[in-house]
């Protein structure tokens, strides 16, 4: 709806999904019309969902939007959202390189410098959760492409398909932190989750990629644009107090 309001998409037709959606938690599965408001204050559902939720917007937002909704939210790039002829509008630039960047992503940002804003988003990629549609079953983290010259999309959904539910692996200890403009209520500049399961620990970023970001090598590796390099810093410090959150609960 606010895509529609901006008039970055058009639509003839609106359809009301929430009957065919399901919505509510039933063990370790959460239906995608879940909104956020109800699984912050579930006590099964592991803390680094629950606090990315918490986290993620106002309590009149979290008390409307879903968790299918928050999974496919678009970037805020206010160069897309300004609609300028950006490589994510089909264009052949992207105005951020050498435009205002400081909120843009500072890894896989070659083609596209977007940063992906959902909170929710990182929380299940570090979970190792898996995501159903109405015609598969896959890992939320492939759920998000990187946008490229050939193929610019940011999310593998096909037309017609539905998010209905993702299910959980069971979580042994996580933990979400936030780095954000405001106090609350605000979009991420780094956003760190980090969940051990099995007793492996993986740790997913927000706001540092054009999709949720799966850590597998080093900060070290980020390719930050001139005025963002403090993301690194502040990534840094917030994956050092994640993973010492983890040991302190064991």
């Amino acid at each position: 709806m606010p895509l529609l309001r901006s008039g970055i998409v058009r639509a003839e037709t609106l359809v009301d999904i929430r009957g065919v959606v399901p919505r509510g938690i039933d063990g370790a599965s959460i239906g995608a019309g879940t909104t956020l408001a109800e699984l912050e204050c579930a006590p099964q559902i592991p803390d680094v969902l629950r606090e990315a939720c918490r986290l993620a917007a106002s309590p009149q937002l979290r008390n409307m939007g879903s968790l299918g909704g928050n999974l496919l939210q678009s970037t805020r790039c206010w160069y897309w959202r300004l609609k300028w002829p950006c490589r994510l509008h089909g264009g052949d630039e992207c105005f951020a390189h050498e435009g205002e960047h400081r909120e843009h992503a500072i890894f896989e940002n070659g083609f596209c410098a977007s940063a992906h804003p959902s909170d929710v988003a990182a929380a299940l990629v570090a979970l190792d959760a898996t995501l159903h549609t109405n015609r598969r079953e896959l890992p939320v983290s492939d759920l998000y492409h990187l946008p490229r010259a050939d193929d610019r999309r940011t999310t593998t959904l096909e037309p017609g398909e539905l998010l209905l539910s993702v299910e959980l692996p069971p979580a042994e200890r996580s933990v979400y932190l936030k780095a954000m403009e405001r106090k609350l209520w605000a979009f991420p500049l780094v956003g760190v989750a980090a969940a051990r399961t099995g007793g492996v620990t993986r740790v997913a970023l927000a706001g540092v990629a054009p999709v949720p970001f799966l850590l597998q090598g080093s900060l070290e590796d980020a390719t930050p644009l001139p005025r963002n390099a403090y993301k690194v810093d502040v990534a840094r410090a917030l994956v050092k107090r994640a993973l010492a959150a983890l040991e302190e609960s064991t």
